[in-house]
């Protein structure tokens, strides 16, 4: 029995002082009393939270999620160091045959020693997409639902795969999306140009989840003076969508992430990085899918500087966004990273501090410099 000790202990929507005891990589109690333990940890005035839970990243350290296994279980670790314990590595739209590949290399990402309990399975964006909001995905890999291939997936390789983002407006009759309700993977509307009717039929799909709203996400749109809601709205309207977001402070200014939270709610937005394999290095310019870039100002864009190419935050950043510019209480701000994409996963073993939970743990100071990370109650930072 371990005991981690703490006067900020980030427990069921509250701070208190106490101790976290854990054994068999579990939490086995939460509390202010002294019971038996074998070994202590004294973090002081350090906060302790559950890990954070990202659902959508591409990679990170140099590490791309669609390269090899070595390549995901680098790029793994390397977010383990910022707080983040569990995680769906992300593959964009490409040739099937090259998406099919990076499923297998997740699956055997996951039998890894060290970092393989982190990953949740694989988040496939595309290529079911809208041609007319690719954003920095491969036009030319966008189609329509093909049911042999996407049925052929989840026959193959539904234990690497976690989540799947779709454009709903390409998905007729929502039968995509209840195909992956069906089979347990969460389906999440992005990369669309759907109107609210479209969002409608997702929703009575399955659908849970919009993918980094405001980015590639349709809104009001008006013919002959009729105005119909775009998914941004229908994301605000609707009570059945989590609305995820990249808080980076970049593409989303922070007073735009404080809205959001205000109209969701605590409980109705998860925070992404949408990181690239570029987060964490010292690149400042290159040449990234044919696509040449630059790194400033804590973003990535295009080398014209006309738009953005991608993340390059951690999940310590992003809660430092959330809380210092964005001004979202700590526990809320946490709640967005740990308990919200939990529950949207629907995974009740992970996402906060209490008995029976995986123990999964980060410490970090008032600054949100990451101080000690645990994974299934081994310490990895």
């Amino acid at each position: 029995m371990m005991r981690i000790k703490s006067s900020r202990i980030i427990a069921d929507g509250k701070i208190a002082p106490g101790y976290i005891y854990l054994e068999g990589g579990k939490i086995a109690a939460v509390s202010t009393e002294e019971l038996p333990y074998d070994s202590e940890l004294d973090f002081g005035d350090s906060y302790v939270s559950a890990g954070f839970i990202d659902l959508h990243t591409h990679g990170g350290g140099g590490y791309p999620f669609e390269g090899s296994i070595e390549d995901i279980t680098g790029g793994v670790a390397f977010h383990l160091g910022h707080g983040t314990t569990s995680i769906c590595p992300t593959i964009s739209a490409a040739p099937i045959e090259d998406m099919i590949r990076s499923l297998r290399n997740v699956r055997e990402a996951m039998k890894d020693e060290k970092v393989g309990k982190a990953i949740l399975g694989a988040h496939l964006e595309g290529p079911y997409l809208s041609p007319a909001q690719t954003g920095a995905q491969a036009g030319a890999c966008i189609t329509f639902p093909i049911k042999n291939d996407y049925k052929r997936i989840v026959s193959e390789h539904r234990d690497a795969l976690a989540r799947w983002t779709y454009a709903p407006e390409c998905d007729e009759g929502g039968e995509f999306a209840r195909f992956m309700k069906e089979n347990g993977v969460v389906v999440s509307a992005g990369h669309t140009d759907a109107t609210y009717k479209d969002m409608r039929v997702a929703v009575e799909s399955g659908c849970t989840l919009v993918t980094h709203l405001y980015s590639c996400t349709s809104t009001v749109t008006r013919d002959h003076g009729f105005r119909s809601l775009g998914v941004i709205e229908s994301t605000f309207l609707e009570d059945g969508l989590v609305a995820e977001i990249i808080a980076d402070g970049k593409h989303l200014p922070p007073e735009l992430i404080r809205m959001i939270y205000k109209i969701k709610g605590k409980d109705g937005v998860i925070a992404v990085t949408d990181s690239l394999s570029l987060a964490g290095t010292d690149v400042k310019t290159g040449r990234m899918s044919s696509t040449d870039f630059i790194i400033e100002d804590g973003v990535c864009k295009l080398l014209d500087r006309s738009a953005f190419a991608g993340s390059i935050a951690t999940a310590d950043v992003l809660l430092r966004v959330l809380t210092k510019e964005a001004n979202i209480p700590l526990v809320d701000a946490v709640r967005l990273m740990t308990v919200n994409p939990a529950r949207v996963m629907g995974i009740d073993r992970k996402g906060d501090l209490v008995p029976g939970m995986d123990a999964d743990i980060v410490v970090f100071d008032g600054d949100i410099n990451v101080r000690a990370v645990f994974l299934g109650g081994e310490r990895v930072k």
